[in-house]
């Protein structure tokens, strides 16, 4: 299957607007496709205010735009981010924010929980193992022990607690150039774990296969993995999961206004483009413009459809 080309697309629907508020993270995470880091300047690759005015202004004038799924960087660390969420949930709409847990140790972040609570945001949290040393190793020293603090704060504020409504779901990506395991397997076992050696709960596990872009595709070609990657992507590609793919559903916005197909299609550049050839940005959804329906695809999109699927919700069809 090495010649294989990734099949055509269309986007069926939109109902989810992914939003990548910006690169500035406080880590520096091994797998990172987006390449954040803390040492990004607060405004390089950082949404403004007049782009989160735009999209509240989207989101008002479109009831079809049911969920807003806020990522980065750490997208909390944009100063627009909080009015940004409380616009949206205030125009009933659904919030999904991408949340590494350890931002809550920043300075002015640490009522972080009772924020989310406030606006019933449901969070993803990254923690790629629930073993000390691997997390570390992903994700940074001393990250591991700081993820477990973090839990636990929105565990006492009612996050993945009976009888609360408010959604904690934690994300696993392998540590190396593999596929991720059974996704329920795997949570029964970090729902074990996290519950014996830390009294920390959750809602769902989801897992997602690393990309191979920006920093983790350097790893892999230091390590002279790159082409045996593709070649495992590719020959576990699942037809099935073709169906269920996030882009068919959702668009994603960069910090600079334009429109993509998804997140790894954001960071590779490769725009969403109208019939006439032109980029698609946030001025042309305004307008009640959007005319673009063929999903741009690349080698990348492989990992998303290799075994059982993966995506920003996890596992796309159910494992046997």
């Amino acid at each position: 299957m090495s010649g294989f080309d990734f099949p055509p697309l269309s986007r069926v629907a939109f109902s989810t607007l992914q939003f990548n508020i910006g690169r500035l993270c406080n880590q520096a995470c091994l797998h990172c496709h987006v390449e954040s880091s803390p040492s990004l300047s607060g405004l390089q690759d950082n949404s403004s205010g007049e782009l989160i005015d735009k999209v509240i202004a989207l989101l008002g004038a479109n009831p079809s735009i049911t969920t807003l799924d806020l990522t980065g960087g750490a997208p909390e660390l944009n100063s627009h981010f909080r009015r940004l969420v409380e616009a949206s949930t205030s125009l009933k709409r659904k919030v999904l924010v991408r949340h590494n847990l350890t931002v809550q140790g920043e300075e002015g972040q640490s009522d972080l929980p009772q924020f989310f609570a406030d606006n019933n945001v449901e969070l993803f949290c990254s923690l790629p193992c629930y073993l000390e040393e691997n997390v570390n190793q992903q994700r940074g020293g001393g990250v591991f022990k700081l993820s477990i603090d973090g839990l636990r704060a929105l565990n006492s504020i009612g996050y993945a607690q009976p009888n609360s409504d408010l959604q904690l779901n934690l994300v696993y990506n392998p540590l190396a150039d593999h596929l991720p395991p059974a996704q329920q397997a795997l949570e029964n076992d970090y729902r074990r774990v996290l519950a014996e050696e830390y009294a920390v709960q959750f809602s769902a596990l989801v897992t997602i296969t690393n990309q191979p872009i920006h920093r983790f595709k350097h790893f892999l070609q230091r390590e002279n993995k790159l082409d045996s990657y593709m070649t495992l992507l590719r020959d576990n590609f699942n037809p099935q999961t073709l169906e269920s793919l996030m882009c068919r559903s959702a668009i994603s916005l960069r910090w600079d206004g334009k429109l993509f197909d998804c997140d790894f299609n954001l960071v590779k550049d490769l725009p969403m483009l109208n019939q006439q050839g032109g980029e698609v940005v946030i001025d042309d959804l305004l307008a009640g413009a959007l005319d673009s329906t063929e999903i741009a695809v690349d080698d990348h999109c492989f990992a998303c459809t290799a075994g059982a699927g993966s995506s920003c919700g996890g596992a796309l069809v159910q494992e046997v």
